[in-house]
């Protein structure tokens, strides 16, 4: 808890205090105006997001991440990033919040042996193979969630092919015969070209190996236009 109160970054919900009473564990939050990025997403009722919205709050909490990471003096893997757990301000600045999950580590530590933790469906595999977890299963929830900022769509909700049988697979599919368009619903406001460059950069997030996932610190400079975004590996070959 110490080491939480302890975090300070602009796309960090603020910590204000907590309280532990024999059973009873509570955390006091600053108050955020625009309530969860799920229902600013999902439930929205001024319309969708415009593009630059999108992408300036996928930027936000990339930069929260990357503070957890490699910035914050403890190591921080949040473990259950997904909408529900990124808050808005009126300003529509996304802040990371609920550290209720969070794996801490020492400055020689890089990678945890722990039970099941996260939500399904943002979950990286590695916690269903009772791998070690790294830094890099935070990377694969924050590319579930870049494709649902930009789609404007739980990827839960997605009608996949059978013959893709999974959401990168489709995903794939989609982004190599320019029908990104299926991605989206009756969507006009989308820059087509940085729409595509979003899902490439969403799919190399979502990779299988760990190892092969961007740090976060490449996220952030890839989503700022710094570096390259890469493009993505054929999942359908990966898998045969």
């Amino acid at each position: 808890m110490n080491a939480i109160g302890r975090t300070h970054h602009k796309n960090l919900v603020k910590l204000l205090g907590y309280c532990h009473d024999g059973t009873n564990r509570l955390l006091v939050y600053e108050y955020m105006t625009n309530g969860s990025l799920a229902n600013f997403l999902f439930k929205s009722y001024g319309g969708r997001p415009t593009w630059e919205d999108r992408v300036s709050i996928a930027l936000n909490v990339a930069q929260g991440i990357l503070y957890l990471h490699e910035e914050c003096e403890t190591q921080i893997i949040h473990c259950d990033i997904k909408p529900e757990n990124i808050l808005m301000t009126e300003q529509k600045c996304a802040k990371l919040a609920d550290f209720g999950l969070a794996n801490l580590f020492k400055a020689d530590q890089s990678r945890t042996y722990t039970g099941f933790r996260g939500t399904r469906g943002y979950v990286a595999p590695e916690w269903h193979r009772f791998m070690s977890i790294t830094v890099k299963a935070d990377v694969y929830s924050f590319g579930i969630v870049l494709l649902e900022i930009i789609c404007c769509r739980r990827v839960s909700t997605m009608a996949i092919p059978k013959d893709q049988a999974t959401l990168e697979n489709w995903m794939y599919h989609c982004l190599e015969a320019n029908e990104l368009d299926k991605l989206v619903k009756d969507d006009d406001g989308i820059d087509t070209n940085k729409f595509r460059e979003m899902v490439k950069l969403g799919l190399c997030c979502i990779q299988e190996d760990p190892s092969l996932r961007p740090s976060m610190k490449k996220v952030v400079l890839m989503l700022e236009g710094i570096l390259e975004i890469p493009s993505p590996p054929n999942f359908f070959s990966s898998r045969h």
